[in-house]
């Protein structure tokens, strides 16, 4: 339908039964103020007229709950999409090419006709949407030209993985769009995944694309990499006393792919040590009596990371046991035991350069304002970006008002899980 037609239909609540379990009851108006600007935002800058038949997608950030660094060893994670997201209106268009305008950015285009792996468009946008589009058609599916104007929520540099919210809502647009919804949630986490590795050029696992896609908190065995085991859970923070409370750091992490390619080399390397390709397949109880041998081999550092993953990987599946259990002391003990080895052992909670110990800073800051019964550690890829802590609610205002006037106002976001992946809303 034309943007006036849909606004028209929004605010008489026509859309509010597909709305809801995206966004719950008491967002609805808040989303019809986010949609209605998304679609004007097309129409300014690609339908002045209003012809185009428009549609409206979505896709959420995610949080990191349990796993630090262990997907791309195919090991265990938890985590659970959030309701911070990521909004783009659509139409199709009949030249072979993309468009897709970021509120804020320069606009990203892409010829469909040019496959090829481009290393000026390496750690962009361009690269993603031109690796997401080749790798659908590779798995059979089409890809055609649209244009799209997006608006997020996602901080980009935050930890909410705003390339994977990227990735899955260009998925899901083609998917719909052009391929009649053939793909799963899994599939679209898989060609995310392709498209930051080969395309992007940034070796990441898959557990950010897996919760983006699917929604909800999710536990994910990668053992099998290409058909991961896929568990949700419910979970109710509040429920439990608690706000789940992300803590913008100030130090953007979007420039230190280094760093995080630097975790998965020497994990590698460990395993390749073993004669293996990922951690997962190396035995823990050979790692450990031979572990005098990787340290004269390797050094310290890549030791460190390997016991970091293997207790890592176990710590997940503890949490999600403690989860389903509703034991949710013991899923707080285990954060704070994840939080103390990403600093001691994953080091990834501090990079040398000027602003390099401020989100260590923050972590610190954060477990003595929540306090013995709450929980503080470095959410998602670390070095800069976020801190994730868990407030008893009795706390949060004044926890907020401490982090905020020490860190900077608006530093910290209350998040809720949201229980649906990347989506055509309307």
């Amino acid at each position: 339908m034309h943007a006036k037609e849909l606004l028209s239909a929004l605010y008489d609540g026509r859309f509010d039964d597909a709305l809801r379990p995206v966004y719950g009851a008491q967002g609805l108006k808040t989303v019809y103020g986010r949609i209605e600007s998304v679609v004007h935002g097309f129409c300014q800058n690609f339908d002045p007229n209003e012809t185009c038949d428009v549609t409206v997608f979505s896709a959420p950030g995610r949080t990191e709950l349990g796993g630090n660094h262990t997907d791309h060893q195919h090991g265990c994670g938890l985590a659970g999409s959030v309701d911070m997201d990521t909004l783009a209106c659509v139409a199709r268009c009949d030249e072979p090419t993309i468009c897709v305008l970021s509120k804020g950015h320069n606009p990203v285009r892409v010829d469909l006709h040019d496959t090829e792996i481009h290393t000026s468009e390496l750690s962009s946008s361009s690269a993603l949407v031109r690796g997401v589009a080749v790798r659908l058609r590779e798995l059979g599916g089409d890809a055609g030209g649209f244009n799209a104007y997006t608006e997020t929520r996602v901080l980009r540099g935050s930890g909410l993985s705003s390339s994977a919210a990227f990735e899955v809502l260009i998925g899901q647009i083609i998917n719909q769009l052009f391929c009649g919804g053939r793909f799963n949630s899994t599939d679209l986490a898989k060609v995310g995944q392709y498209a930051e590795n080969v395309y992007y050029g940034k070796p990441c696992g898959l557990l950010d694309q897996m919760a983006c896609a699917t929604g909800g908190v999710v536990a994910i065995d990668f053992a099998d990499p290409q058909n991961p085991d896929v568990q949700r859970c419910a979970v109710d923070f509040a429920g439990e006393g608690y706000a789940l409370v992300i803590i913008d750091s100030g130090a953007n992490h979007s420039d230190l792919d280094g760093e995080y390619a630097a975790i998965t080399q020497e994990m590698g390397a460990v395993a390749q040590f073993f004669g293996k390709s990922v951690l997962h397949e190396v035995d823990e109880a050979e790692f450990l009596r031979r572990e005098d041998e990787v340290r004269s081999a390797l050094g310290e550092r890549p030791v460190l990371r390997a016991e970091h993953f293997f207790a890592e990987t176990k710590r997940a599946e503890a949490q999600y046991a403690a989860l389903k259990r509703g034991d949710f002391a013991l899923y707080l003990a285990l954060v704070r035991e994840s939080g103390e080895s990403s600093e001691t052992k994953l080091q990834n909670v501090s990079v040398a350069r000027p602003d390099g110990d401020r989100l260590l800073r923050v972590i610190r800051r954060a477990r003595e304002l929540a306090g013995p019964t709450g929980a503080a550690r470095v959410h998602g890829g670390g070095f800069a970006g976020t801190a994730q802590a868990y407030v008893p609610r009795g706390q949060l205002e004044d926890f907020v008002s401490a982090i905020e006037g020490e860190f900077g106002e608006g530093c910290c976001h209350i998040v809720q899980i949201r229980n649906v992946g990347g989506v055509q809303l309307i």
